[in-house]
């Protein structure tokens, strides 16, 4: 090794800056001690010269073109050093420069001193404790491609193939030196492109507004002929597209964009089919206590105060009397002060009866509407955020205590209301008090898991042609994948589709768009795309079907360049482009994919061991068991809910599977991404009820099936009524998990009842939940009722807390998110990652049992 290539690779060692990015060439030669075969390629991975000496291959000069010795070496010179000298990087450079330097002597060339790299000691500085450092092993290590294919050892020792592969190798290098040296800054800023699902349009994300602009054009104009429409009909729209191709991330830009002067109300996939109705009601009053940006009001309180003035003005008792003409100026000049008079009791009476007033002339005031929109102005009424709370809970129907309802004065709702006509109703309020302001913006998402569940599929189809029919000067939008609006059309009366004219088709963006989008993610960073990632990179991120997959892959990338995390596979277009492969091209995928699984095999046979281990008490994949089912009991009547039936195997497919690590890495990382997200959202107001967590309860209950078999079912106790609930029986042992979060006679009857179960079947554990956020039970009948359950052998009386909640909901959220495609993941890995991650969360310990 002479003094300048050691002088040279000793300067790599201390600056990366050294390595050159343009002057350089990568040279193989093949011979055993005189040259035999030459190739050269440049700085951009271009074959420039190859040549086959006529001594060495003259067996094969029918087939090569070959050169005399002399002239190759000639060729070699004025190559390495015109128009000046350039770098020669080699894989092991002493061996190829022997040869050169042999060559010459040979010939009677004379040698000239070149500087050469070797990307062997290169390798060594960049990768240390390899256990090889061989051209093929770095290449498959690293799963380096050339034209979208990885190294094959059978083409090895051909000087054009291995010099083209030692390119690649040498940009792998480079870029290695170069995020060594910025790794200390990059270890400081967090994942750029990690973020890339918007949950609800509430929440605050990049949005670059050249992206669907045309889109989100028409949605507004949609909304402009609503309010245009002489007799305020309702209108729906569908929002069309692939999952992750932005569908929320547009009705985030809708209500950065509207939220000034329309409400907009989002609502998540319901979960109960008995409650459709009152789950998208409940859904609207969270949305209507979402605070509006730079306004400091909720949107419920700027309706309010929007219709009210509009309201007060129609009032002519009220407009005409000379205090009520000094109020309208004021709340005309802004609406907003009306809430002023909250401090001014005698005042906010005499509005609100103006009001009640109005309605009752206006409107039939029999139903519940009347006394919603009383309980309305209790809630604008009030200051203090546990007394809205109280009213909040009041206006979703919700029983409160004796002592709750003294404090706002409000009378309890009676037992045995419809909550489905009850939230029917509330919900046509808050339209006809928008045709006083501007239309309502009604957005279903997620609603994608609910083709598998025909009754909750009928019901929220007979919701959506309800609320279309009854509530005025609304815009409802439903956010689906493309054949999940086929299925529904099919599905769904025709009244409901043809109040749907509208499909607005989300495509993917060409990858200069998809580029930008990814450039947009650096904003406000020190880093550059093109400084990040090379060009193959960026082609695999811009190649994924959809915005979400290339800010996936792109976070994949960054986690591999800044914290060494294995990147998944991406298997070249090519392979799967054609739904047919003629013999020759599935030859070469199965030979593709048994390399890749080869060069897998080493670094995962300890992974392998650590997640066998680590996952021993999850239960294995259930193949076809047999169901076993309860018996009746003699005083109970059991009725046996649907078991989720076993998913079907999976067909063959062309495409190789990702590494169980990065799969399990992406789910971990979805885990604590969305359990800080729900522990920031946990203080926020929220509607708990006890149909919501049942569904909840019932999706985490069926999808874990996956994993083991089990029977599901309800108690009854004859007309008495129970807790919402689940009976289940894992192995041998039956459990019953109910919620009760009303609060007064309601609570006192229900726990009552269970407390007769859980006397009647010492061999069942009960569990009757509820949320810590509910007030406490004062009554003394209520109490003792708790005690005896508490004391009871088989019985608990659980408050959920705030870890017991966001493990809940954690769990939920990725079965949904699963199933919606929004994380891509499979269910029983899945399944088993959050088993891991959750171990000692009760609910877990008890189905994985």
């Amino acid at each position: 090794m002479n003094s300048s290539y050691s002088s040279f690779n000793s300067s790599l060692h201390l600056d990366f800056l050294s390595l050159p990015s343009s002057n350089y060439i990568v040279v193989d030669t093949e011979g055993k001690n005189v040259l035999s075969e030459i190739a050269i390629v440049d700085c951009e991975g271009k074959l420039i010269y190859e040549a086959y000496t006529e001594t060495e291959n003259s067996r094969l000069s029918s087939r090569l073109q070959t050169k005399p010795l002399d002239q190759i070496l000639e060729d070699f010179f004025a190559i390495a050093c015109t128009p000046q000298p350039k770098i020669v990087i080699c894989h092991f450079a002493e061996h190829d420069r022997q040869i050169l330097k042999n060559s010459c002597r040979l010939a009677g060339i004379k040698w000239r001193e070149l500087t050469f790299a070797c990307t062997v000691e290169l390798s060594k500085q960049a990768f240390p404790k390899l256990p090889s450092y061989s051209l093929a092993y770095l290449n498959q290590h690293f799963r380096l491609l050339v034209d979208d294919k990885l190294f094959n050892a059978r083409f090895a020792h051909a000087a054009r193939y291995d010099a083209t592969f030692t390119h690649r190798l040498y940009l792998k290098i480079q870029e290695t030196f170069a995020l060594n040296v910025m790794n200390d800054s990059l270890q400081n800023i967090p994942n750029p492109f990690s973020s890339s699902r918007v949950d609800n349009p509430f929440q605050h994300h990049l949005d670059l507004q050249t992206l669907y602009q045309g889109e989100f054009k028409r949605l507004k104009s949609i909304l402009t002929d609503i309010k245009s429409d002489p007799n305020q009909q309702s209108r729906g729209a569908v929002v069309i597209g692939e999952a992750g191709s932005g569908k929320t991330h547009l009705m985030m830009r809708l209500a950065t964009d509207v939220l000034k002067t329309n409400r907009l109300l989002f609502i998540r996939q319901p979960n109960n089919a008995d409650t459709v109705t009152y789950h998208t009601y409940t859904c609207i009053l969270e949305s209507f206590a979402e605070k509006i940006p730079k306004i400091e009001h909720t949107q419920l309180e700027v309706l309010l105060a929007n219709s009210f003035v509009n309201i007060l003005s129609q009032s002519e008792k009220f407009a005409s009397a000379e205090n009520g003409k000094k109020i309208l100026a004021i709340l005309h000049e802004n609406p907003l002060k009306l809430y002023n008079y909250r401090s001014r009791p005698a005042q906010w009476k005499a509005i609100g009866q103006h009001i009640l007033r109005w309605w009752e002339e206006n409107y039939n005031a029999a139903g519940y509407s009347a006394s919603i929109l009383k309980g309305i102005l209790k809630f604008c009424s009030y200051i203090d955020p546990n007394f809205k709370s109280i009213v909040r809970r009041w206006l979703a129907g919700i029983e409160i205590s004796e002592e709750d309802a003294k404090k706002v004065d409000l009378e309890n709702w009676e037992e045995g209301n419809s909550r489905e006509e009850f939230a029917l109703q509330a919900i046509a309020m808050f339209g006809k008090l928008s045709t006083l302001d501007e239309p309502l913006i009604i957005v279903f998402d997620q609603l994608e898991g609910l083709s598998d569940k025909l009754p909750l599929l009928t019901n929220f189809g007979n919701a959506i042609k309800e609320i279309l029919t009854v509530v005025p000067n609304s815009l409802v939008i439903l956010n689906l994948f493309p054949d999940r609006w086929q299925q529904f059309q099919s599905f769904f009366d025709g009244a409901v589709i043809d109040r749907f004219p509208d499909q607005v088709e989300l495509t993917r963006p060409n990858k200069n768009v998809l580029r930008e989008i990814l450039k947009a993610k650096l904003q406000g960073t020190s880093l550059d795309l093109e400084q990040i990632f090379y060009a193959d990179d960026l082609e695999d991120m811009l190649s994924k079907n959809s915005i979400r997959a290339v800010l996936n892959r792109a976070a994949a990338y960054y986690r591999h360049k800044v914290d060494d995390i294995p990147l998944p596979i991406a298997i070249p277009a090519t392979l799967t482009a054609s739904p047919v492969l003629n013999l020759n091209n599935a030859d070469d995928f199965r030979l593709q994919r048994m390399e890749q699984q080869i060069v897998q095999l080493q670094e995962a046979i300890a992974q392998i061991n650590q997640k066998l281990s680590s996952n021993s008490s999850i239960l294995p994949l259930a193949s076809h068991p047999e169901a076993s089912t309860l018996k009746p009991q003699l005083e109970i009547e059991f009725t046996t809910q649907p078991v989720v039936e076993l998913p079907q195997p999976p067909q063959k497919s062309k495409r190789s599977p990702k590494p169980a690590t990065s799969e399990h890495n992406s789910i971990v990382e979805y885990i604590q991404q969305k359990q800080s997200q729900l522990d920031r959202d946990y203080e926020r107001p929220h509607i708990i009820t006890e149909s919501g967590d049942w569904g909840i309860l019932s999706e985490i209950l069926g999808s874990f099936q996956i994993l083991q078999r089990f029977d599901i079912g309800q108690m009854r106790l004859g007309k008495k009524v129970l807790p919402d609930h689940f009976q289940f029986k894992i192995k041998e042992q039956e459990y019953v998990i109910g919620f009760l979060h009303t609060n007064g006679a309601g609570f006192t009857n229900r726990i009552k009842n269970f407390n007769e179960l859980v006397n009647g079947y010492p061999h069942i554990q009960f569990h009757l939940l509820r949320d810590g956020r509910e007030s406490n039970i004062t009554g003394k009948v209520g109490k003792e009722e708790i005690d005896k359950l508490c004391y009871a052998k088989n019985g608990d009386f659980k408050i959920i807390d705030r870890g017991d909640r966001i493990n809940f909901e954690l769990i939920y959220n990725l079965i949904v998110d699963i199933k919606n495609k929004d994380l891509d993941a499979d269910m029983a890995t899945g399944l088993r990652v959050i088993s891991t991650e959750k171990k000692d969360y009760w609910l877990i310990k008890i189905i994985t049992n």
